[in-house]
């Protein structure tokens, strides 16, 4: 039997033992009342992981299912897109595809969007409705989501629709107290799930905007999720192996704690910006504004980056990401989220070190 190469890519991340077993339990009717005692006993975890009273619903689609469901249920009259990146940048396309009047707010990949310069853009009175990734994980910048919510207080007419998918859980967010509209995350990031699968929460503001729109369409109308999970439902026939995984998780989340398995993220990211300090590479994300949950090295030593991921794949048996889209061979990427300790990051920095020498 070949040996399993592990995941240290930034999505999807290496899912356990424990949660694939979860993930192969017994089928059960997705309207019956196992499946209703199944949401039932993950909700109220879910609304403490988002930091929301809202309901949290459950999408068989990866989290660009729900990204474009957000701005087909909210756009209005115009969307403001963050750009920093390459998903930040996607959701420009996404929503000129939609038929949305889209503008950009474009900074350089590496770079933070400002509260200063989306200050101005809103001030115009162009907008509606305001798409943001809060860790760009293309580049490793996370970008100040509390500064960017405290600029937005002062339009309360706009919708913010925040994309966590690789922060959420490996960090703090509270939905309700920094007055997100929508927070979407997908299952094969910080959760540990295998692809497929997303998250996401409606704030009673978004509600209201979507009541107005017409052309909503049926799978991803948020109207027609809230109506079925009331019943603890979802609309269409969900991936119910996903879920049992999830509720395995989160008995596992809550185990370790909130705030531990913050830290741990902490201290994983502080073991691999160390190292990059140490063996003389660089930061692509801008000081002050890097991510907890991956780092992107930048390959200022110019070496052979995809020879080295080669080798740490035949050698060690260890998969990291050589950079993505544009940013392929001048930078990598590796991944401390999901259940990652400070005994497998060590052990992957280690690998590193053998392959560079």
């Amino acid at each position: 039997m070949t040996q399993h190469d592990k995941l240290f890519t930034p999505g999807p991340v290496e899912v356990s033992a424990k949660t694939m077993a979860a993930f192969s339990r017994p089928m059960i009717g997705h309207r019956g009342e196992d499946f209703k005692n199944l949401y039932r006993d993950i909700h109220p975890k879910l609304q403490t992981l988002f930091g929301t009273k809202q309901p949290v619903f459950l999408s068989t689609s990866s989290a660009w299912g729900v990204m474009e469901a957000s701005i087909r249920n909210l756009s209005g009259r115009g969307m403001l897109c963050c750009m920093c990146g390459a998903f930040s940048d996607k959701w420009l396309d996404v929503a000129r595809r939609s038929g949305k009047n889209a503008e950009a707010l474009q900074v350089e990949w590496g770079s933070h969007i400002d509260q200063k310069g989306l200050d101005l853009a809103l001030a115009s009175g162009k907008f509606d409705t305001v798409t943001l990734i809060h860790n760009e994980t293309s580049t490793g910048v996370l970008n100040p989501l509390p500064e960017i919510c405290c600029t937005l207080a002062k339009y309360p007419d706009i919708i913010l629709i925040l994309d966590t998918v690789s922060s959420f859980s490996g960090m703090k967010i509270d939905m309700d107290a920094l007055g997100i509209d929508v927070m979407l995350t997908g299952s094969q990031k910080a959760l540990a799930l295998p692809p497929g699968f997303s998250l996401f929460s409606v704030s009673a503001k978004a509600f209201a905007r979507a009541e107005k729109q017409k052309d909503r369409g049926y799978y991803f109308d948020f109207l027609e999720f809230r109506k079925q999970q009331e019943n603890w439902m979802t609309p269409t026939t969900p991936s119910i192996g996903h879920i049992f995984a999830l509720q395995s998780k989160l008995d596992e989340i809550f185990e370790e704690g909130l705030e531990n398995r913050y830290a741990r993220h902490a201290r994983t990211n502080g073991l691999v910006h160390d190292w990059v300090k140490q063996t003389g590479f660089d930061f692509f994300a801008e000081e002050a504004f890097r991510s907890k949950t991956l780092t992107c090295v930048a390959n200022n030593r110019g070496i052979d980056i995809l020879s080295m991921v080669k080798r740490l794949r035949d050698e060690h048996h260890l998969v990291i990401d050589p950079g993505y889209g544009k940013l392929r061979g001048k930078t990598f990427r590796l991944s401390n989220m999901g259940d990652e300790t400070e005994h497998t990051v060590s052990h992957l920095l280690g690998c590193l070190d053998d392959v560079l020498r």
